[in-house]
């Protein structure tokens, strides 16, 4: 499901990007017709140029200047020669239906003939006109100036209307440059551009393609809201897309979520089997004496009475204990609990709590060594939970002491910067790696032990520590090294009134 989350969210975004190139290779092709449109008509208006200029030469010289080159009959012009050699003209001017009249009445067939000839003679010399207009464009059109070849009016009308008969209507800044990038005249928007933001979406093309290579002139053309119109186009997409998208993180936390369960359920599996088998021990070592004492031999002997009741008052107190664990973390889970704070010494509680636990570390073998080498060490806490705190670090190392070498166990206090109270409980065991030392604060949670099957517990016993020192002020954190041993470090602010009577 995750697989296909992803897949049809990676679809989706290949889709829209496919969509975005495509509008933006229909934007590009569409600026690109604009753009040829634009030359050719600019083209087409330098042809009308020259050839409006050799068209008034030819009525400046025409029977029909006075007409305003209109081409209907306006006169009658007549060419002569005289016997002496001496050549003239008479054009006859007046209504174009009184010389038709004339013409007809005169019946002069000679003038007929001359007029003939002569627009036969006109046809010719305009075929020469536009023979002559289109040598003019060949040689001198490179000549004039680009403003005035390009007018820049008619160049920002042209673009305009040719951009809209393709679809876009949107804002643009132009400028016209020769071959060498140098501008002849742009738009007021054109000039603000940053150049690096305008080389990658401007748009070129050649004016006046048939001029020489060294005199090419090119229209450039940047639009400002070119990304904003290919986003606008399919934006359709985005909130398909952000459904998605929201879709698949609700779903992967789901499924985090329900990972975090099934780790929540094993380890609470675990905390009902190490429970049950720290209830079992106690319970069937009750028993046992109970059963003990109904025999009469052992009723007889006080000194397996006195016996058999401290294996009893032991084992319950061990019972008590493992049910006030529980209800403790239950308690203080639900903020229910509450601490009874006072000042305490902590090097004074920590001697006591280490010459208890003297005894039951020699009994295998190794030693405890206790430095108090803090000169202040008056702290505000609870002192049963600060004791328990204490003793259930120094029973951890017990516990997983390594069977190899003696246990060597170090518990120092020190003063730290900021009115602080540094204590260290450090031991030589099998160690935590490094995937398990921060996770071993949490509620439940057991490091494994290998082939140990002889170490049992609920898990409470570190998230217990850990719960007690937050509630007083305090901080603990752990270093270890696997197969060498482990430091818990905690950190306690001093009492506000020591500090004061020590100044």
């Amino acid at each position: 499901m995750s697989l296909t989350a992803v897949v049809l969210l990676y679809i989706q975004i290949m889709y829209m990007e496919s969509m975005i190139r495509m509008r933006d290779d229909q934007f590009s092709e569409g600026v690109r017709r604009s753009l040829y449109a634009v030359s050719s008509l600019l083209e087409q208006d330098e042809t009308k140029y020259f050839l409006e200029e050799d068209v008034a030469q030819v009525e400046a010289s025409s029977v029909y200047a006075q007409y305003g080159g209109t081409p209907h009959l306006g006169g009658i012009k007549y060419s002569f020669t005289t016997r002496s050699g001496v050549e003239g003209d008479v054009t006859l001017r007046a209504d174009a239906e009184k010389i038709y009249k004339i013409q007809s009445e005169s019946n002069v067939a000679s003038s007929y003939n001359s007029m003939r000839e002569e627009l036969k003679g006109q046809y010719l010399y305009q075929k020469g006109v536009i023979d002559d207009v289109i040598i003019n464009i060949m040689n001198k059109a490179g000549d004039r100036p680009i403003e005035e070849r390009a007018d820049s009016v008619a160049v920002r009308r042209y673009l305009k209307r040719e951009l809209e008969n393709n679809g876009l209507e949107l804002p643009f800044e132009f400028a016209v440059v020769n071959r060498n990038g140098n501008v002849f005249y742009q738009s007021a928007g054109f000039a603000n551009v940053n150049p690096a933001t305008l080389e990658n979406s401007i748009f070129v093309h050649s004016l006046f393609r048939n001029d020489p290579p060294a005199k090419k002139n090119y229209l450039k053309v940047y639009f400002p809201s070119k990304t904003k119109y290919i986003l606008n186009s399919v934006k359709f997409l985005i909130p398909s897309f952000i459904f998605t998208f929201i879709l698949l993180i609700v779903f992967l936390y789901t499924i985090i979520l329900a990972f975090r369960q099934k780790r929540l359920s094993e380890m609470k599996n675990d905390f009902i089997n190490n429970m049950t088998h720290e209830f079992k021990t106690p319970i069937s070592s009750i028993s046992l004496a109970a059963q003990m004492l109904n025999d009469p031999s052992v009723r007889k002997s006080p000194t397996m009475l006195q016996h058999i009741s401290g294996v009893i008052n032991d084992e319950t107190k061990r019972l008590r204990f493992q049910v006030e664990k529980v209800l403790q973390m239950s308690m203080f889970d639900k903020k229910s609990g509450t601490l009874r704070l006072q000042d305490i010494d902590a090097n004074l509680l920590i001697s006591n709590v280490v010459n208890t636990f003297r005894l039951k570390v020699e009994k295998y073998g190794g030693n405890i060594d206790a430095r108090f080498d803090a000169e202040d060490a008056i702290v505000n806490v609870d002192e049963m939970h600060f004791t328990n705190v204490i003793f259930n670090l120094l029973d951890n190392a017990f516990k997983y002491r390594r069977e190899e070498e003696p246990l060597k166990l170090t518990v120092t206090t020190r003063n730290i910067p900021q009115d602080r109270l540094e204590i260290i409980v450090a031991d030589n065991g099998i160690g935590i790696r490094k995937d398990d030392l921060k996770k071993i604060f949490e509620k439940f949670y057991r490091v494994s032990t290998g082939n140990r099957h002889d170490v049992k517990g609920f898990g409470l016993g570190l998230a217990y520590v850990s719960k007690m020192i937050g509630l007083m002020g305090g901080e603990i954190k752990a270093e270890s090294e696997l197969g060498k041993g482990t430091r818990f470090i905690i950190i306690l602010p001093l009492l506000e009134t020591s500090r004061t009577d020590g100044e």
